[in-house]
């Protein structure tokens, strides 16, 4: 039975949605909160999730972009009252996978949502714990150990250890650690990224230990 998180604030459209997706097979969990469903999509293992744009708590394109930012590919119907082109693809570029416009009907949410499960590939375990060396990054809890020491990370330094750790053994350029961490052009000459890499070096290479972060000169960064 597929598993399904609707993110709704008005009670009456999330119990209509709830009744009828119910009656064709799905298990259907509610929030009603922006914070409540992002807690619940972070920790829950759903099939699919529809997601109201305007919550009273916190915008919902913030709960995409997180779900998307630490690596969940979980598909996403966004479900919003604004019908403006812009408005879609701002929703599309956070990552949503389809968008429909309040009011709508019933019959077509369930079409919609039954041709996202079928453009999915075929399940596998969704990826939490990302593994480098002595390294272990949780994506979920958001904590990074090496070995039996926990790194306490800030959460950029988290973004960009997670990136590195995704590409072991590769070399990083400054451009490609910019651009997956802050998603706009690179601009040369900026020493942001040393900046970080240097902090993240300190929390990472604790005394004693072999560095694991290493600088390719002329090139960029190296993990592993």
């Amino acid at each position: 039975m597929p598993k399904l998180l609707t993110i709704e604030d008005d009670e009456s459209l999330a119990h209509n949605i709830t009744r009828t997706l119910a009656a064709n097979g799905f298990a259907v969990d509610v929030a009603c909160t922006g914070r409540e469903g992002m807690a619940k999509a972070m920790a829950g293992d759903y099939d699919i999730v529809t997601l109201a744009r305007s919550l009273p708590d916190l915008d919902g394109l913030t709960i995409l972009t997180t779900m998307r930012g630490v690596g969940m590919e979980t598909p996403v119907l966004v479900l919003s009252a604004m019908p403006g082109i812009e408005h879609r693809i701002e929703a599309f570029r956070a990552g949503g996978d389809d968008y429909l416009c309040k009011p709508f009907s019933f019959e077509e949410i369930s079409v919609r949502i039954e041709a996202l499960l079928r453009r999915r590939p075929q399940k596998t375990p969704t990826e939490t714990v990302l593994r480098a060396g002595e390294l272990e990054l949780d994506l979920v809890r958001r904590k990074v150990r090496r070995r039996e020491r926990e790194l306490k990370l800030k959460p950029t330094e988290f973004r960009v250890l997670e990136f590195m750790m995704r590409h072991p053994d590769q070399v990083l350029t400054r451009e490609m650690i910019f651009q997956s961490i802050w998603s706009y052009a690179f601009v040369p000459g900026t020493n942001l990224i040393d900046v970080h890499i240097g902090r993240l070096r300190r929390k990472v290479h604790g005394a004693g230990e072999r560095p694991l972060i290493r600088t390719i000169r002329g090139s960029g960064y190296m993990l592993g």
